[in-house]
């Protein structure tokens, strides 16, 4: 008697591996992504020297104000860990686009809020739509171009991460002097446009993050647990870090509630994710002692780059009775030096490489 034959379900074919698009010309690929940056990057400071213009405006008090910065800086610190797998999930090119998109608009509605909470509503959007873009950019520009490109375009990439918050003082201060505080928000309008346009145009995904894409959504498990840690956890830390002080520690109830919250949160984040085999954040990466020490390295230039430039313009404003324009000018010279060492570093990685060879290597 013969035997029943098995009939097997055909397997959903994989989308077609486009080939490897040239990028061009370094220069216009580095720029198109770099323009999003320094928009994103300037945002997080330029706001600083104009809060005291902002609650004068809007009818509240200078610590009031501060959280139009907390807020852009909670939303960022949520979105920036999900970032890889939310690009991985919709698409690298319609994740980062959709960032762009995003922070332009909201940077739009917040010229245009008429309150204090409407701004900080719209400063949690703009943050969401920042948060995605430096990871996105880092990676599409080391999938764009092979290593002996790389140290070019990421100088030009560089100069923007660097030079954004410590000019975003100076720019801000001149405009609310001058002009208005609002026109600190509507002049990412043009520049989110070019930058939708020429993203548009030259990012591209590449072969192997839509392979990894089709493989996700064929067998698509949501880390909710993890994302609902990381979100709350870091939400609670920036809290406690952005107005800690303010508050005497403490001595505050919401600073002691919101450091119980971001330990716990955090702590049981690092657990569960080392635990999960899908995590939406693999904290495995960092036992890779290039990777770790690069993150240690960027969050000590981010610890010092960025507390100088919010907390300085308020000193000197605030204590010392400078103006808006004046504030920004002190801290700018630092970054036009750290402007012109980034483009000599890039010349100079040409010649010498960018790990020095022992004599026996």
């Amino acid at each position: 008697m013969a035997a029943n034959p098995v009939v097997l379900e055909p397997l959903k074919p994989a989308p077609p591996v486009q080939p490897r698009r040239d990028p061009g010309s370094p220069m216009w690929l580095a720029v198109a992504v770099s323009i999003a940056t320094f928009m994103e990057l300037l945002d997080t400071s330029i706001a600083n020297v104009s809060l005291p213009h902002i609650a004068g405006s809007l009818g509240a008090s200078q610590d009031e104000a501060t959280w139009v910065l907390t807020s852009y800086l909670v939303a960022n610190g949520v979105i920036l860990p999900l970032s890889g797998w939310l690009s991985t999930l919709i698409g690298r090119k319609r994740f980062y686009m959709a960032c762009v998109a995003i922070f332009t608009v909201s940077s739009v509605l917040c010229g245009l809020a008429p309150t204090l909470p409407m701004l900080i509503l719209f400063r949690v959007l703009q943050g969401l739509g920042g948060g995605g873009l430096a990871p996105s950019e880092q990676a599409i520009l080391t999938d764009a171009f092979p290593p002996h490109k790389r140290a070019q375009v990421f100088s030009i990439y560089g100069l923007a991460v660097v030079f954004a918050p410590t000019i975003g003082p100076t720019l801000g201060g001149w405009i609310t002097d001058n002009y208005d505080w609002r026109w600190i928000f509507f002049i990412n309008l043009p520049v989110g446009i070019v930058s939708l346009l020429l993203s548009a145009r030259l990012v591209h995904d590449p072969p192997s993050l839509v392979a990894q894409r089709w493989k996700l959504l064929q067998n698509l498990h949501i880390d909710y647990v993890g994302i609902g840690l990381l979100a709350v956890g870091l939400s609670a830390l920036q809290i406690v870090l952005d107005k800690g002080q303010e508050d005497d520690w403490f001595g505050s109830t919401l600073i002691t509630a919101c450091i119980a919250i971001a330990a716990v949160c955090l702590a049981s984040a690092v657990i569960y994710e080392l635990r999960h085999k899908e995590p939406v954040l693999d904290l495995r990466l960092l036992a890779n002692r290039n990777f770790g020490l690069s993150s240690l390295l960027v969050f000590g230039l981010g610890f010092v780059l960025f507390a100088s430039t919010v907390l300085v313009p308020q000193y000197l404003q605030e204590l010392l009775g400078y103006s808006a324009t004046d504030a920004g000018l002190v801290i700018s010279p630092g970054g036009a030096t750290v402007a012109i060492l980034t483009i000599f570093s890039a010349r100079l990685l040409k010649r010498i490489s960018a790990r020095s060879s022992s004599p026996g290597g």
